[in-house]
């Protein structure tokens, strides 16, 4: 297996409804798995908190995360942002519609940016900051 990079997001409590809004956003399979299945908590409150969450689209997108325990602090705010971005128009419109809408919140519209492309960037309901970008076809490499 090769080695891969992908974002492991961090939650009080909500693991489970954020993962939850990312399956409905990007679509594919997800996986979660509590503390209370592995006996990793002494904690009888984290039984039914999420210990593990992956969530695998048909794309190749995969998009990790887990409640923070209790005993631990859970950071708040980043300066880690999730970026997206491709050639297909509709696609990452709809990716965006769906972050920035129901309670997110835009920091830059999803527009023309001074580079040529479509830019944008939101943050969603559970405080993860997405940068959207759809490449302008002018600037794609020639095919030889």
């Amino acid at each position: 297996m090769p080695t891969t990079l992908n974002p492991y997001l961090g939650f009080r409590d909500n693991a489970r409804e954020a993962l939850t809004f990312y399956q409905s956003v990007f679509g594919g399979e997800l996986a979660l798995s509590t503390f209370g299945e592995f006996q990793a908590s002494e904690d009888p409150a984290e039984t039914e908190k999420i210990m593990h969450g992956m969530l695998t689209t048909p794309t190749g997108l995969v998009l990790m995360g887990s409640d923070t325990p209790n005993s631990m602090e859970a950071s708040t705010g980043s300066s880690i942002s999730i970026s997206l971005s491709g050639d297909d128009e509709a696609e990452l419109r709809g990716y965006w519609d769906k972050l920035a809408g129901d309670g997110g919140t835009v920091t830059v519209p999803l527009e023309k940016a001074p580079w040529g492309d479509i830019f944008g960037m939101c943050t969603d309901r559970f405080g993860t900051a997405w940068l959207v970008n759809v490449n302008n076809p002018a600037h794609a490499a020639p095919t030889p």
